[in-house]
C-alpha cells in the first residue's frame, strides 16, 4: 500500500483550483491536471476515484474553508449591524486572500458540484445564519423578508466591490482598489437599507 504524499495531494488540489478558475469545468481534464501538478495521471487516481470524485472533494474542502472563514468571530446572538459587519470583514478577507478559490466557486455555481458542496456545508452555515436573522427580526432590527432579497441587499454590494477590485477598475473604467473605507461606506448604506 502506498503512503499518502501530502505534497502531491496539495499540488493536485492547487492545480485543479487554478485550472478550473482560469479555464472552467469544460476544459478540465485529468491529463492536463497531472501535467500542471507535476505528477502522473496514475498518481491522481491513487488519491481520487475519478474526475468527479476529485472535483467534489475539492469543492467540499474549499466550501468548508470558506464557511469557517465567514463564521470566524461571528455569533448569531450579535446585533444585526455587528454581525453583518463581521461577515463583511470575513467574506472580503476570504475573497481577497483566496482569489482563485472565489473564481473556482464561480465556475461551480452552475454545476452539479455546487449541490454536493452545499449539502456538506449548508447545515452549519444555515443554522448560524438562520438564527442570526431570526434574532434580528425578533429584536425588531430588520423586517422578515425572503432569503433572496436579504442576500441581494446584504452581500451583493460587497461582492460588487470585490469584483471591481479584482478587475482593477470601476464601471466607468477608472482605477479601483478595495479599501476598508469604501467597504464601510457601502456597508453603512446596506445597513440603512435593511434596518427598520
Amino acid at each position: 500500500m502506498r503512503y499518502r504524499d501530502e505534497n502531491k495531494v496539495l499540488a493536485i488540489r492547487e492545480s485543479a483550483i487554478d485550472m478550473v478558475a482560469k479555464d472552467g469545468l469544460e476544459n478540465f481534464g485529468i491529463n492536463r491536471l497531472a501535467k500542471a501538478a507535476g505528477v502522473s495521471p496514475a498518481t491522481i487516481y491513487i488519491y481520487y476515484k475519478d474526475k468527479e470524485d476529485l472535483l467534489t472533494s475539492i469543492s467540499i474542502e474549499e466550501g468548508l474553508k470558506m464557511t469557517r472563514a465567514t463564521l470566524k468571530g461571528f455569533d448569531p446572538k450579535m446585533s444585526f449591524k455587528e454581525g453583518l459587519w463581521i461577515q463583511w470583514q470575513n467574506r472580503s478577507a476570504f475573497a481577497l486572500d483566496n482569489h482563485k478559490s472565489a473564481a473556482f466557486f464561480e465556475q461551480l455555481r452552475n454545476s452539479t458540484y455546487k449541490d454536493k458542496m452545499m449539502e456538506t456545508i449548508s447545515d452549519e452555515f444555515r443554522k448560524n445564519m438562520g438564527n442570526y436573522i431570526e434574532n434580528a427580526v425578533e429584536r425588531g432590527e430588520i423586517n422578515r423578508m425572503p432569503l433572496e432579497v436579504y442576500w441581494s441587499v446584504a452581500f451583493a454590494p460587497l461582492y460588487s466591490l470585490i469584483k471591481f477590485h479584482n478587475e482593477g477598475q470601476s464601471l466607468d473604467g477608472r482605477k479601483f482598489k478595495f479599501s476598508e473605507k469604501i467597504m464601510k461606506e457601502t456597508f453603512d448604506c446596506v445597513v440603512k437599507g435593511l434596518s427598520k
